[in-house]
């Protein structure tokens, strides 16, 4: 994590002038947030149990949009706006599909929110604002680079997410400003890249067009008003023309069924997996969460046949409450 004093070089900021809104109040809207999760919550190994990124405030009632991983079984939220106002906030949400989190705050903001527009108003090639909270000194000019299908080792496919360089390093929640002035994404990881002969970091971007068609159910209930996918805990990553098992979520449904770190994944359900992404949408059309999974894995030199028992993710994870 950068310190906190740091800055983007002044010729990496987006300048005022270049844009055709006000680019000072958009970036008011993007607010830090600073989450701390319980030692014992189940993603406290791999994200840790203090998680510091971004959010956007996206309504007049101060709602604030960010990346789901930093509010995960959070305990307590705070949120700091660049005038130095800080809030409390309550996880209302968090979207395992589009990686999306809502969080409410418990008081005012006293900024203008951002309106939300489309991923459809950046093209490739084209200039966009990468903003983290800071205002301008925190504000990167950056180029959409790529649009193209994301698969994530968790379990996580996007059909479109956007790619941007060069990479913010406070990428987490970071908001993409397309150059009509309204949200066009939020940042989610950092990537490399191989361009040409060489490789860029850069960011991946979740398009904000996923958040409408969900937004009133996760307001209204927490979740969208979809059946959860079978979950298998299994992550699962590309290795040249195989599929390997690179780690297991810990009592999960793949390690509770005997699959290994190291295993090839060769077939779902009869039929081989073409790629990562491929993999999940097989396994998930399976049905939803508790249909069972059959795998064809190898391990060592065997072959295997492995039924795995899904589960629904949200069920390892703690719930939010209010105190």
């Amino acid at each position: 994590m950068a310190k906190e004093n740091w800055a983007f070089p002044v010729e990496l900021r987006p300048k005022p002038e270049d844009w055709r809104f006000d680019l000072d109040r958009a970036l008011d809207a993007v607010v830090q947030l600073r989450s701390l999760v319980p030692e014992d919550a189940f993603t406290a190994p791999l994200l840790g149990t203090e998680r510091i990124g971004n959010g956007i405030v996206i309504r007049d009632d101060g709602l604030v949009l960010t990346i789901g991983y930093l509010i995960t079984e959070a305990s307590t939220i705070w949120m700091t706006t660049n005038r130095g106002v800080v809030v409390g906030g309550f996880p209302i949400a968090y979207d395992q599909a589009t990686g999306f989190g809502l969080v409410q705050p418990l008081g005012k903001f006293g900024v203008t929110p951002l309106a939300r527009g489309s991923a459809s108003s950046v093209q490739v090639g084209g200039n966009v604002v990468v903003a983290g909270h800071g205002g301008r000194a925190r504000a990167l000019k950056a180029t959409v680079f790529a649009k193209r299908e994301f698969a994530g080792y968790w379990e996580y496919v996007l059909d479109e997410a956007m790619f941007t360089a060069p990479a913010h390093p406070q990428w987490g929640g970071a908001a993409l400003i397309a150059p009509d002035g309204k949200l066009a994404g939020i940042g989610s990881l950092l990537v490399q890249e191989k361009i040409d002969a060489g490789t860029i970091q850069g960011n991946m971007i979740v398009p904000i067009d996923l958040l409408e068609p969900i937004l009133e159910d996760l307001l209204a209930t927490g979740k969208a008003a979809r059946p959860p996918r079978p979950w298998l805990g299994m992550y699962t990553t590309d290795a040249g023309s195989r599929l390997i098992v690179a780690g297991l979520a810990p009592g999960g449904p793949a390690e509770r069924a005997g699959i290994k770190v190291g295993d090839a994944i060769l077939e779902v359900a009869g039929k081989k997996p073409s790629s990562l992404a491929d993999l999940f949408r097989r396994i998930w059309r399976l049905g939803t969460s508790g249909v069972e999974v059959p795998l064809k894995t190898a391990r060592n030199g065997t072959i295997a046949e492995v039924k795995v028992r899904s589960g629904d993710r949200s069920d390892f994870l703690k719930k939010p409450h209010l105190h």
